[in-house]
């Protein structure tokens, strides 16, 4: 079984960066597609950003293309989300999930889910 954990939350003002972690543990998860997702207070979550195994192919949502980047490092079995001029639109619960094969958007193709780490962007 493989377990995830987010860490990188925090506090900061608009126009600002934050780098999220996602640590997996349990299984090797080289061969497996990462994401991130996200969900803010009275809504539905929704896809961030998305990696291909071996970190060729990446997907992420309209609105946060050029200002988020995500990446991996199967040495540590961690996917990162670097998140620069963040806007208080951006502040939601982001989780990070894990699906064998290729990346997809749906949330529903993820099996694995971590806790969840609060992104609050003040304006």
């Amino acid at each position: 079984q493989v377990q995830l954990v987010e860490s990188g939350g925090g506090l900061v003002q608009a126009g600002g960066s934050l780098r999220l972690s996602c640590a997996a543990s349990g299984r090797t998860v080289s061969t497996y597609a990462m994401a991130w997702f996200r969900q803010a207070p009275g809504k539905e979550r929704e896809f961030v950003a998305a990696i291909s195994w071996s970190g060729t192919v990446t997907y992420y949502k309209d609105s946060v293309k050029g200002r988020f980047t995500i990446s991996r490092d199967n040495a540590k079995s961690t996917v990162y989300l670097q998140m620069n001029s963040l806007k208080p639109e951006d502040t939601a619960v982001y989780f990070c999930a894990v699906r064998y094969g290729e990346p997809r958007t749906g949330d529903r193709l993820y099996d694995k889910w971590g806790q969840g780490t609060q992104v609050t962007v003040s304006s």
